[in-house]
């Protein structure tokens, strides 16, 4: 199998747009979590989410092209043409095909779905836009980015929930691993904050509803957790084979060592009890990289923020890593960016390789009160510098989807 590493990152978050405000941004233990701006919340019992405060689409996009996309779409553009220029790959007749592109989404284009909807209804059929279809198409995010770069390799697309982002750079690793590509642009993107996303995922009583504290709403782990924040925006990573990126002299952040995918078969939103289907996933992503329980120091949870998430995905890591569990740091970025769903994977792998470069890991902010049963180290409230070899990210889905990824740092 040949070796994959990762040479260029990209992010737009509620952390801010771009690589070094979102890292900062995490690293200082700030909260992107504020009111909801984009529609008006009188009435709604969740008030809050994670909003990108900054996003200029004309940075990455032709002004008259901006129209004819839906946000998830303007998203990944932005960072995946940050992962590539960062990258510094070229793309050339030669190798135009053995470049690929891999960016999914959980929901798409909800708001512009929920818009059109309402411009058909009270305006008639003639007035919706041409350009709806491939507006709401998630397919499309990896579309665009396929013509602006001129990859002319593997398109596709990852839906699964919030297990998107990390199930299409795990698949977008596969294909480099097995020769089938040589460079691959993927992760998530997402933009579902929207009147149907928020009052769909509050009914089924999973949102914060801490509209008084919105900073404080997001708390993975803590005992007074009361549900998960939406947040939206993407993470991309470039992908590359190592001998090509070492040929080149590439900037490598980390090395992709291992992948797994599974499925809990239990219940379409409840993880399987005890954590058992997270537990094989991520034992599994181990015995891909060739790696040792011992041999992790990080971990990225999925940590959402909802009782049995938090519960069983500490369960799971106890299983798999046994008396080392003790000795891991584990932390949950989404308590300062909020859950962004389809890309949450993608942002948290970059933070992950950043993580393993720079030897700091991201806090979990808002860990006030220990919870008896979420009981291992959180990384609370404050970075911290560590060297760590080896580190695991994990993404679960509804559906009982589950996508583990594991990093090594490189070293020459």
């Amino acid at each position: 199998m040949r070796r994959v590493v990762i040479t260029g990152i990209g992010i737009v978050s509620p952390l801010g747009t771009g690589v070094e405000k979102s890292w900062k941004g995490a690293l200082q233990g700030r909260s992107g979590i504020r009111e909801i701006t984009r529609f008006d919340i009188s009435g709604y019992p969740v008030r809050i989410a994670g909003e990108v405060p900054d996003f200029e689409p004309t940075a990455a996009i032709e002004k008259k092209e901006v129209k004819k996309m839906d946000l998830f779409i303007q998203y990944a553009i932005a960072a995946a043409m940050m992962a590539f220029e960062d990258s510094g790959f070229k793309v050339t007749d030669e190798n135009a095909e053995s470049v690929g592109v891999y960016i999914g989404s959980g929901i798409g284009g909800l708001p512009a779905i929920e818009h059109w909807h309402t411009v058909l209804k009270e305006k008639g059929p003639d007035r919706v836009t041409p350009f709806f279809i491939p507006m709401v198409l998630i397919n499309l995010a990896s579309g665009h980015v396929s013509i602006k770069t001129g990859a002319r390799g593997p398109n596709s697309c990852a839906v699964t929930a919030c297990a998107t982002g990390t199930h299409s750079i795990g698949d977008a690793f596969r294909l480099i691993q097995n020769g089938l590509a040589d460079c691959m642009i993927a992760g998530g993107t997402e933009s579902a904050i929207s009147p149907l996303c928020i009052a769909g995922f509050n009914s089924m009583k999973a949102l914060s509803t801490r509209n008084d504290s919105p900073q404080q709403a997001s708390r993975p782990f803590d005992k007074g957790r009361d549900g998960f924040v939406v947040g939206e925006g993407s993470g991309i990573v470039t992908l590359e084979e190592l001998e090509s990126a070492k040929k080149r002299g590439a900037k490598i952040y980390a090395e992709v060592s291992g992948y797994a995918m599974n499925s809990d078969a239990f219940h379409m939103t409840t993880p399987s009890p005890d954590g058992v289907g997270a537990a094989r996933c991520i034992s599994l992503a181990l015995k891909d990289a060739r790696l040792n329980p011992e041999d992790v120091g990080y971990i990225n949870a999925h940590g959402t923020s909802t009782y049995y998430n938090d519960l069983y995905e500490t369960m799971a890591i106890k299983k798999v890593f046994g008396g080392h569990a003790r000795k891991l740091a584990v932390s949950s970025t989404k308590s300062m960016t909020g859950h962004l769903l389809g890309a949450a994977g993608g942002v948290e792998a970059v933070f992950t390789a950043l993580a393993l470069k720079e030897g700091k890991l991201p806090p979990t902010i808002n860990y006030e009160t220990p919870d008896a049963e979420c009981d291992l180290d959180y990384v609370p409230n404050i970075a911290r510098d560590a060297k760590v070899n080896a580190a695991v990210s994990n993404s679960f889905g509804f559906g009982g989807t589950n996508a583990v990824l594991v990093f090594k740092r490189f070293e020459g």
